[in-house]
């Protein structure tokens, strides 16, 4: 099998799995909901309601298609596609777990291995932002537009922390940008330098403000609650994707729901060790390359599932923020808060080595 044929297998199969979770992390989150509010949830489509995403997809494709009148309608469309693909775009750089071994040559679970993995990240990140830009000023509506104004804002203020504190994990990881790079290395050496735990060289461990930061940008850059005030249903009705209907909103919606899995993963991946987990030094002398290989990509799932139901708990438990404290948080206490992180990591590492 060549690399082409693989690498065009692997995009497939992570483009039906990212859809595939988006979908059912609405049916998750609606059972968390229900679990947390004494409630029963879905139950009606399938067994335990678990049909209930098909129906919902289907819902969404025989809904009426409505475009306002005075919109622009190229740019009406426009906004959700764009929105949809630079988050499907991030997956790009992840690796998924070890290399399978497949008629002895090594294929990497991984679209592409940029030694600029980070930057990448960051950088369509922040592209998101303009299909939300885009749909909300597109709509020729006030509180589409208001909403977009404070999803671009909230996005903008929040990047930077976020920034601030990846650059503490490179400083650990000798400035490699590749992410395989920074979870390969969270699979060697000793913890603290003495501690020999295979495989759980975390740098949670090392940079738990940075992590802390870098998480709380997640809830933000993904608009998740208590930083969903771009689509505050009291206020704006629903913000930026007020005016859209049938897949156009579900375009919205799924894309969502697909960037809390990617920042999950990618949370997993900067703080987590990725695939790596105690003992998978010892595993690789006793399994087959291939077991071990599926072993890690389960293992990076299950870490990308615990933070999934962690951001629909967040959601069910703690209130949406006023807008002004959570610019303030942004402005004010997680970006001060990241560059004195990075001064101190410098300091350290200058002082007694990385």
């Amino acid at each position: 099998m060549s690399v082409i044929v693989f690498k065009a297998i692997l995009v497939v199969v992570l483009f039906l799995v990212s859809l595939g979770i988006a979908a059912y992390s609405t049916y998750a989150e609606r059972k968390i909901a229900a679990f947390l509010q004494d409630r029963i949830g879905p139950d009606r489509a399938g067994p335990f309601g678990l049909l209930q995403p098909i129906a919902d997809g289907v819902k969404m494709f025989l809904k009426e298609e409505i475009i306002p009148t005075l919109s622009d309608k190229f740019l009406f469309i426009l906004g959700p596609s764009m929105f949809m693909v630079t988050t499907l775009m991030v997956s790009a750089v992840i690796p998924w777990g070890l290399p399978l071994d497949i008629g002895g040559e090594m294929f990497a679970l991984q679209v592409a291995d940029v030694n600029i993995g980070i930057l990448y990240v960051l950088g369509v990140v922040s592209l998101g932002v303009y299909g939300i830009m885009i749909g909300g000023w597109a709509s020729n509506n006030k509180y589409a537009l208001l909403g977009a104004i404070r999803a671009s804002s909230q996005m903008i203020s929040y990047e930077l922390a976020m920034g601030m504190s990846v650059v503490a994990i490179l400083l650990m990881t000798n400035g490699s940008l590749s992410l395989n790079h920074i979870v390969e290395a969270q699979g060697t050496g000793k913890l603290y330098g003495f501690i020999n735990i295979s495989g759980m060289n975390w740098n949670v461990f090392y940079q738990p403000v940075a992590f802390l930061i870098f998480l709380i940008c997640a809830f933000a850059e993904a608009n998740r609650t208590p930083f969903d005030l771009p689509e505050s249903e009291s206020e704006l009705i629903g913000g930026f994707h007020t005016e859209y209907s049938s897949m156009k909103l579900g375009l919205y919606l799924f894309g969502e729901y697909i960037n809390m899995f990617i920042s999950s993963a990618i949370i997993s991946c900067l703080f987590f060790g990725g695939y790596n987990f105690p003992g998978i030094e010892y595993l690789g002398t006793i399994l087959p390359h291939n077991i071990l290989s599926i072993i890690s990509v389960l293992v990076l799932f299950g870490k990308i599932f615990f933070f999934i139901f962690f951001f629909m708990w967040v959601r069910w438990t703690i209130p949406r923020f006023r807008y002004d404290q959570l610019m303030r948080l942004g402005w004010q206490v997680l970006m001060p808060i990241a560059i004195v992180n990075v001064l101190l990591t410098a300091l350290g590492i200058t002082l007694f080595g990385n």
